[in-house]
């Protein structure tokens, strides 16, 4: 008999190899039943390579996988009526409406005429596609696209959901309403599996992060544990008419307590374990002939945890987010 407190999904030494390529190296992790899981990491980190595995749309070369207490590990099929996927890109047909997409969807859950017709007009509804229920879905825009995909994973009320980007490359609106839709299921006990390469978004959404790179996780833990060191520090970004090569080398000796970096053109970062006294500061600066032109608190996110974790540039995922041509 089952243990009630099993996980919704466990893997185990999952690996996967494409030619020469290890897209997924040796990984472990758990999702507990109701918890919203975040895979985040760069593109081509190894996020669709896992789901797709977890999905049986693609097969592991080493390892196990169970879903909702099925082994799935031989037949990657097993729990697929337990599952919702929304992919990266859209498996809906063009030739058909919003409306016939989703029916033919539940369709294929077993779900009968009359209540897949319903749920379809009320998924429909929920993601303000109403208005082009009847049209096709070729012609609908891209944001229009994502929350039909969305929809049509959610249309047999699937205990667990794989969700695969989800808000990438669609308009501010679109990707709101997809994280208020995503956060509702979540509050509702769905078991969410997220990947992503949006910082603030799995920062705002999940209770428990995974960061991946080039296949491996480097770290696993709450999103509340992962931001809790850095938010006890202070951190002041000051504006600074002339941050030169060695600004910061200039004025770390004078004040050993503080860490200084810049962190732009005309920008220094001030990091410290206690509130940090600007005006000997904003002193020393002048007197080298540098103006402070704006000094304000900053606030450590999650993307200065990756960052610290990963070794990845934080402006690789905001050139990646803007590559998608993506609002958040």
């Amino acid at each position: 008999m089952k243990s009630n407190n099993q996980p919704a999904v466990e893997v185990s030494n999952l690996t996967k190899r494409y030619g020469e390529v290890l897209a997924v190296d040796n990984i472990s992790f758990d999702v507990s039943k109701g918890e919203l899981f975040g895979f985040l990491g760069p593109n081509g980190a190894g996020k669709t390579t896992t789901i797709n595995i977890l999905t049986g749309l693609a097969r592991l070369d080493a390892g196990s996988i169970r879903i909702g207490g099925i082994k799935c590990t031989q037949n990657p099929k097993a729990a697929q009526h337990l599952v919702g996927v929304v992919p990266d890109e859209s498996n809906l047909y063009p030739e058909l409406t919003g409306f016939e997409n989703l029916c033919f969807c539940a369709a294929l859950y077993g779900i009968g005429k009359n209540e897949r017709q319903k749920r379809a007009r009320e998924l429909l509804d929920t993601f303000n596609l109403n208005d082009a229920a009847d049209r096709k879905f070729a012609g609908y825009s891209k944001g229009m696209k994502r929350k039909l995909t969305f929809a049509a994973g959610i249309i047999h009320q699937p205990p667990i959901l794989f969700l695969d980007e989800p808000t990438t490359g669609i308009d501010v609106a679109s990707a709101r309403q997809v994280r208020q839709i995503i956060a509702g299921l979540h509050r509702k006990g769905t078991t969410i599996f997220l990947t992503t390469h949006y910082i603030e978004e799995a920062e705002r959404l999940c209770e428990r992060i995974a960061f991946i790179v080039s296949g491996h996780i480097v770290r696993i833990d709450s999103t509340k544990a992962l931001l809790q060191p850095i938010q006890e520090k202070y951190v002041l970004l000051l504006s600074v008419s002339d941050s030169g090569d060695d600004l910061c080398g200039e004025i770390a000796p004078a004040f050993p307590h503080y860490k200084f970096q810049s962190s732009a053109p005309g920008q220094v970062r001030v990091e410290s374990a206690e509130p940090v006294n600007l005006s000997p500061l904003v002193r020393f600066l002048e007197e080298r002939k540098v103006q402070v032109t704006e000094a304000r608190r900053y606030l450590p996110s999650l993307e200065d945890v990756f960052v610290q974790v990963t070794g990845i540039e934080a402006g690789l995922m905001r050139r990646e987010k803007e590559k998608a041509g993506g609002g958040q």
